[in-house]
């Protein structure tokens, strides 16, 4: 830090001419610039100004340091004013991850509008459904839904999804409707490989917490997988809202047990950090909260 103080000083003096005007330059003292000065000439051990009563000139060692410093300068300027455009304009790549379902069925709409919107962006989106590390992976931002977000993290909440259990009306007919949780340990399920309970599923009922262990014939690590096994007729699932809610709307599937209390997640964008947060990152925000302020699934 200290050489380029010693720098800008330099070029300072010799720019304006004197020391007095330098100091003004830089709101500094006119003791300070000169220390300066002299600090560089003796860490270069080599005089780059000649100073009378009446003028500074350079030496040729002066001369030669001069036109390297205002370069170095300069570069160092552009570069601070490149970060600055990228903090506050949305410029360059994002790289994005999302949930595989949630991402296919309610992001890949948005993303032409966001591109158009802000065309000094591109994206790079991954889609899969297991926790990344935002830092190790090097993703700008993630969508996650959860019940809190990791809490070392920055995050933004863009709407909220209920878990519910249902299934077909034809199989429903077939093996009969579920009357209580314990119920479902005698029915078929189609279970989520990603479900942090794993085959164990515990909800609020009419007389408090209760769970019950599954034994589902079907897994899937993805909820569409899932959901498509449901309408085929094979069991019991237990998926959120922004997945099945045109299929409930529209009787393919009903929900289940519906005294016990639903679970809700929250959907968040989630980023490594509010500080120094580039422009890009923030127009994505933006973006999504605005874009999710009516989640059709929520009504």
């Amino acid at each position: 830090m200290d050489r380029f103080r010693e720098m800008e000083a330099f070029v300072a003096v010799v720019d304006s001419g004197s020391f007095v005007k330098a100091a003004d330059q830089l709101r500094s003292s006119k003791a300070a610039v000169s220390r300066l000065v002299q600090d560089l000439e003796s860490r270069l051990g080599a005089r780059l100004l000649h100073r009378t009563t009446r003028r500074l000139s350079l030496t040729e060692a002066g001369r030669l340091y001069l036109e390297r410093s205002k370069q170095i300068l300069e570069e160092l300027e552009d570069a601070d004013s490149a970060v600055g455009l990228t903090t506050n304009r949305a410029v360059g790549q994002l790289k994005v991850n999302a949930p595989l379902s949630f991402g296919v069925l309610h992001l890949a709409p948005l993303w032409g509008a966001f591109l158009a919107t802000h065309p000094e962006v591109s994206l790079d989106v991954s889609l899969n459904d297991r926790v990344v590390d935002l830092v190790d992976e090097g993703y700008d931002l993630a969508v996650r839904i959860t019940r809190l977000p990791d809490s070392s993290l920055v995050s933004r909440r863009l709407a909220s999804t209920r878990i519910l259990l249902c299934a077909s009306p034809q199989y429903l007919a077939a093996h009969g409707t579920p009357r209580t949780l314990a119920d479902l340990a005698r029915h078929q399920f189609i279970g989520y490989s990603y479900s942090p309970s794993g085959d164990t599923l515990e909800l609020e009922g009419p007389h408090g917490m209760e769970s019950v262990n599954l034994r589902p014939r079907f897994h899937a690590n993805n909820g569409d997988t899932c959901r498509a096994a449901a309408l085929d007729h094979q069991g019991i699932v237990f998926q959120p809202t922004f997945l099945c809610h045109q299929d409930l709307a529209s009787g393919r599937l009903v929900p289940i047990l519906p005294q016990y209390k639903q679970r809700e997640l929250g959907i968040y964008a989630v980023y490594p950090s509010r500080k120094h947060l580039s422009g890009k990152v923030r127009a994505l925000v933006n973006f999504l909260a605005t874009a999710f302020e009516q989640a059709p699934w929520e009504n």
